[in-house]
């Protein structure tokens, strides 16, 4: 039973997201030869304030963008 985490900052559509959980399905099943039942995946969403690469969090980057 293949468990599949996706850590990623919030802000995507339900449709998105359940897009992404299709493809990596598809794509857990076609490499790894296992049924569709048997893939888990774990989304994990976390606030822009959560994240940060080369010291500023994702919500600085966005703030300093000019973005909301």
């Amino acid at each position: 039973m293949p468990i599949i985490e996706v850590n990623m900052v919030e802000g995507r559509t339900t449709a998105q997201k359940r897009a992404m959980v299709a493809a990596i399905t598809d794509g857990v099943v076609s490499t790894l030869g296992v049924p569709a039942d048997s893939v888990r995946v774990i989304i994990r969403e976390m606030h822009a304030e959560h994240f940060a690469v080369g010291g500023l969090s994702k919500a600085a980057v966005a703030e300093q963008n000019g973005k909301p």
